[in-house]
């Protein structure tokens, strides 16, 4: 018996160093791409191994060879989501203003299936469990999104104390990306937001 458990172990010993031996067939960017839509849904305690190796088509040994651990791609889907996400560029439309932020209120959730509202947002759900980079991470993300948020209150000149305003902002956003995971409010929603902006247009 331990002749062959040896030989079992010997042999996916092999494979994994033939596999590492050939050519990539996927790309890093496809990987976490394709990772995200499983943390976002299961989140990171709940997502196995196997899990990602059947979301990504990547076994074991390509999933290492491209990353240290499960916590290294999680922290990695991170950083890809938040950088995907400045690129939309909802905040920095030419000219600043109201409209801007409301845009980002209406459109920065996302909606898809398996990924609703915030991939950043989720993950705060288990911090206790995840490392300290993805805090890092998420505070380095909100204190961009509030000096952006920052900026286009002070061009709408709001009598209101700008910051505490982006605070506010950001606040009315988490509990709309929480609440695109309910069955339904897609017209409370619509009504919250625009009472918000009446709210926010006054000053």
């Amino acid at each position: 018996m331990q002749y062959e458990v040896s030989n079992i172990e010997l042999f996916s010993s092999l494979l994994d160093n033939a596999y590492m031996g050939r050519p990539k067939n996927f790309s890093r960017e496809e990987m976490l791409e394709k990772a995200i839509p499983i943390f976002w849904k299961q989140g990171f305690s709940d997502t196995s191994l196997e899990d990602l190796e059947r979301a990504t088509g990547v076994n074991k040994s390509g999933l290492y060879s491209e990353f240290r651990n499960k916590e290294d791609l999680f922290v990695e889907c991170l950083r890809y989501y938040l950088a995907s996400q400045q690129k939309r560029g909802l905040l920095t439309e030419e000219p600043l203003g109201w409209k801007n932020i409301e845009t980002f209120l209406k459109r920065g959730p996302h909606r898809k299936e398996e990924q609703k509202g915030c991939f950043s947002i989720s993950s705060m759900r288990e911090f206790a469990i995840l490392p300290d980079e993805v805090h890092a991470i998420v505070a380095q993300s909100r204190a961009t999104m509030k000096r952006l948020l920052v900026k286009n209150i002070e061009a709408a000149g709001s009598t209101m104390d700008p910051e505490s305003v982006a605070e506010m902002v950001l606040v009315f956003f988490s509990g709309l990306c929480i609440e695109y995971n309910l069955t339904s409010g897609k017209n409370s929603r619509a009504r919250k937001i625009g009472s918000l902006m009446k709210v926010l247009r006054s000053f």
